[in-house]
Parts: structure tokens; C-alpha cells; sequence
């Protein structure tokens, strides 16, 4: 059976992977508080999966709860397990990701994303489910100076929320070699931006974002007066940071390949990063979303901010072998796509 849950599966990245799995037919279990995401995300996969005349009222579900409530977690598996649908891998999303907040509260996020995991993975353990695939990321690597990044890189983040991603990366290896039954992987995206291409779901984080993207969506549609690009004296072509930006569609894709590769046991343990391989700076971004979309966004530069680097940039090459799979969307797509995805959010607010 194809039955998943899914932590944190109406956020941005979360959202993307469940309409991913709905598509090819899998039974989609999403638990989310709700702290950075809305449930009208929930309604939205609905209606994408209507349109496209794919719909199983029992093939999405939905709990809301925090991944540290055990006995909450628990009662999600005994549901499934009720339903005939037990579930029998994970894809866990759910998390804090602000680097600024996890500097000014560290303590919340290794509450939220070390002992959140622990406990997801101790409620895996009682219900026989040992098979997780977990979403980390590229701050791993910090200030490595191995670039492009391999899977194999010096790993030294610089800040708490990398510092969290990466001690919950050693925990699951610590699983793999004290236990044979644990399938493991984990999945060091680099910049995922855009939206699918319906405008029904995409990135609408609560509060200031950080991110370069929607910033830039929010500049367009009026909510900011200008953007401000921390730097133009980067060792770069054009003095601004490059980064590696991927389509969301296309990063969960590549954990729906990746899940599929625990679960039919070709490897207990997985590495990769998920990229392109290739990197856009800020200009090229900025340039880019004006182009395809015609419109107008006004920026300044600022000072550089503690703890960015100059360019971040994935070696794909195992990843693209291992999981046979290559991303298909170009950064005209990421742009367009999302800016789709902001006017939508705008209309409807």
C-alpha cells in the first residue's frame, strides 16, 4: 500500500510533495500546527486534484497537531491503521527555518526541530514504520569552500537552524547503524522558489520573509515599496550573491522519486542534494522575474548580512544517478509560476 504522512504538509515545500503524491495516486496522511501555513492549503490540494479529475476523498487527510505531542503522532498511525491504509513511510518537512529567528531564539528551535524529530521518529518506531525521508538543507555546508557542494563536503553550518538540521541528519545515521530495520535519507535542498503552475498553492510564509522570492513577489504586487539586496561587492560577475534556485515542482518530484527509492529498499541510507546544479544571482533573478511577468521591481542595496556567502551551488551528479531524475523547469518557469501563485494571494485577499 502507498499510504505516506507527511509532517508539515501544508507549508510551502510540504504542500508541493502531498499534490506530488496525490498525483501518482498515494495516500496522503499531512499532520501541521499550522504556524507557518494555512489550512486553506488543504482545501487548495482539493481542488487541484478536482480539476484534474483525480480526486479520492480518502486519499487525503488531514491532523492537526504539533510533531512534539507523542501521544498525538500515535493517534495518527491508529487512524490510518483503522482506515486499512497503515502507514508505512514518512516525509518530514515540519520545522522552524528562519535563520534571523533561530539566532534570537535558539532554544525554540531546537525544541521545534531536535526533539520534535525524536519524537516523531520514537512514535515511527511503536507503530513499525522505519522508513523516513527527511528534508534538510544546503546550510549544512556552511562556509564550506568545496564548491560546487558534494554530498561528501566538509559540514559546518553557521547558525542554529543549520546546526538543528544537521543534528537531526546524525541522528538518523545513528539509526542506520544501530538498527538494520531504519531506511533512511536525507534531501539537502538548495533554494526552491516559485509555485505550481495552477496558482492554487505556493510559498505565503506568516510574517517578514526572508527569502529573495517573496520579497520580490511582494515588491511587485505593491505590499513593499522596493526591494534591498544585501551586497553588490561579492566576488561575482555582477557583485550579487548566486544562488543555486530550483522549482518547487521539481523538488518534490525529486522527494517522491526519493521515498520511492527507500521503500523499495535499493538503499537503507540516502545522501543528495537537490539542485540544478547551475546558479543565478540576485540580478539575474531580479532581471529574469521582470522579463517574463513585465513588470517593473524596484530595489536598492544594503549591506551584506552575517552568515550569507557569496554563492551556493550543488554537485547534483549523484542525485541525478541515483534517482534518474533531472529538474525540468528553467528559471523563466520559477518566475512566472510564482508570480501566478502572489497575484492569486493578492485577488483573493
Amino acid at each position: 500500500m502507498k499510504n505516506i504522512l507527511i509532517t508539515g504538509g501544508t507549508g510551502f515545500i510540504g504542500s508541493h510533495i502531498c499534490l506530488t503524491l496525490l498525483e501518482d495516486n498515494y495516500n496522503v496522511y499531512i499532520v501541521d500546527n499550522f504556524s507557518n501555513s494555512s489550512r486553506k492549503v488543504f482545501d487548495s490540494l482539493k481542488q487541484i486534484m478536482i480539476n484534474e479529475g483525480n480526486f479520492n476523498e480518502n486519499s487525503l487527510n488531514i491532523f492537526e497537531g504539533d510533531i512534539r505531542d507523542e501521544e498525538f503522532l500515535n493517534e495518527v498511525f491508529v487512524n490510518a491503521r483503522k482506515n486499512d491504509q497503515s502507514i508505512n513511510s514518512v516525509i518530514h518537512c515540519a520545522g522552524l527555518k528562519s535563520v534571523k529567528e533561530s539566532i534570537s531564539n535558539p532554544l525554540s528551535y531546537w525544541d521545534t526541530n531536535v526533539c520534535g524529530s525524536i519524537n516523531l521518529l520514537k512514535v515511527m518506531d511503536k507503530n513499525q514504520c522505519r522508513k523516513i525521508l527527511f528534508s534538510s538543507s544546503a546550510t549544512v555546508y556552511g562556509k564550506s569552500k568545496n564548491m560546487p557542494f558534494k554530498e561528501t563536503a566538509t559540514l559546518n553550518p553557521v547558525n542554529p537552524y543549520g546546526e538543528t538540521k544537521l543534528t537531526v541528519e546524525r541522528i538518523l545515521e545513528n539509526l542506520f547503524d544501530s538498527f538494520s530495520n531504519w531506511n533512511v535519507g536525507y534531501l539537502r535542498y538548495f533554494n526552491p522558489i516559485g509555485a505550481h503552475h495552477s496558482g492554487l498553492i505556493g510559498e505565503n510564509p506568516n510574517g517578514e520573509p526572508e527569502n529573495i522570492f517573496p520579497l520580490i513577489c511582494q515588491v511587485a504586487s505593491g505590499l513593499k515599496e522596493k526591494l534591498y539586496i544585501y551586497g553588490n561587492d561579492w566576488p561575482t560577475e555582477d557583485g550579487t550573491c548566486r544562488r543555486d534556485f530550483i522549482h518547487i515542482v521539481d523538488l518534490a518530484v525529486a522527494h517522491k522519486k526519493a521515498i520511492e527509492y527507500l521503500i523499495e529498499g535499493n538503499e537503507s541510507k540516502l545522501i543528495l542534494n537537490i539542485g540544478t546544479g547551475k546558479s543565478n544571482s540576485v540580478l539575474d533573478l531580479i532581471n529574469t522575474f521582470e522579463k517574463v511577468n513585465k513588470i517593473k521591481i524596484h530595489y536598492d542595496f544594503a549591506d551584506r548580512r552575517d552568515g550569507d556567502i557569496a554563492e551556493s551551488l550543488s554537485d547534483t551528479n549523484k542525485t541525478f544517478k541515483t534517482l534518474n531524475w533531472k529538474p525540468q523547469k528553467k528559471i523563466e518557469d520559477m518566475c512566472r509560476d510564482g508570480w501566478r501563485w502572489q497575484r492569486n494571494c493578492k485577488e483573493s485577499n
